[in-house]
């Protein structure tokens, strides 16, 4: 699976990863003290949905672009929306540039990107943010090299582009990795549902690292093609250690989102480990 973003941004699987995203983020600003967010696979930070790439596959008119209707969401959601906005028409912002517009002056963003042209168009795109750190490297192996952060408090975005065959192996890798660093910090991991029994299988990894409380959001649409391609249909979402109160959080606001995104569109959450 060549996953090449700029033809994605925006789309149904960017609204839950960003939607959660920013359920996190919020959580852990309600305390004075200070936390680090680290982004493994950051992206250019900045993708046009007004562009030819974003407009030949029609995801992000099928994500983001029905959302439209939406105003005045409380919570996380209407957070989400402002700040997806806030970029102005024709762009959607990646999770680095949503991250850097919800710290404060206290917090720290380390974005990691692999590949150097978007690793320095993502520079470009954080410049104004003191608070940020864009650095080229590979997300996987630099990630237990900043981990725990300094500030003893954190999250851990996993994102990463699904191009490697091995991508489930390698992204429970560097999650346990990392959790034996850092036991206590947020783990948000995205991942493509195209087989379900290696979905699964990605879960029972997190498990075996030793993860006490794991939360599974799963969310399908009925896939639109306008070149004949084949499109995802269903993208999954595991929260290691999610903030108390964000299983309720995400229900009542994708029961607002996911019927927008059309006809049998559906999600589904259960915990894999934990409360429920």
């Amino acid at each position: 699976m060549n996953y090449r973003h700029a033809f994605h941004a925006g789309n149904f699987a960017d609204v839950a990863k960003h939607l959660a995203l920013v359920s996190i983020v919020s959580h852990l600003k309600k305390k004075e003290q200070a936390f680090a967010v680290i982004d493994t696979h950051a992206g250019r930070g900045l993708y046009s949905i007004a562009g030819e790439a974003s407009e030949r596959t029609g995801e992000a008119a099928n994500g983001i672009g029905r959302l439209g209707a939406l105003h005045d969401a409380p919570g996380a959601l209407g957070e989400y929306l402002a700040v997806a906005r806030s970029f102005g028409d024709g762009l959607y912002p990646g999770s680095p540039l949503i991250t850097a517009k919800l710290l404060r002056p206290q917090d720290r963003l380390i974005a990691i990107e692999k590949h150097p042209d978007e690793a320095e168009a993502l520079k470009q795109n954080l410049r104004q943010w003191r608070i940020a750190t864009a650095e080229t490297a590979d997300g996987y192996a630099r990630l237990a090299a900043v981990l725990p952060p300094k500030e003893r408090r954190g999250f851990v975005l996993i994102d990463p582009p699904f191009e490697a065959e091995d991508e489930f192996a390698q992204a429970a890798r560097a999650f346990a990795a990392a959790y034996r660093r850092f036991a206590t910090g947020i783990y948000l991991l995205w991942f493509p549902v195209k087989l379900a029994s290696a979905a699964e299988a990605f879960g029972g990894e997190i498990l075996a690292a030793g993860a006490k409380k794991v939360l599974r959001i799963d969310v399908s649409i009925a896939p639109v093609s306008s070149d004949g391609k084949e499109r995802l249909g269903t993208a999954g979402l595991i929260i290691v250690n999610p903030p108390f109160g964000m299983s309720e959080e995400m229900q009542t606001a994708l029961g607002e989102i996911v019927p927008r995104l059309g006809p049998g569109s559906e999600f589904r959450q259960r915990w894999l480990a934990g409360p429920g």
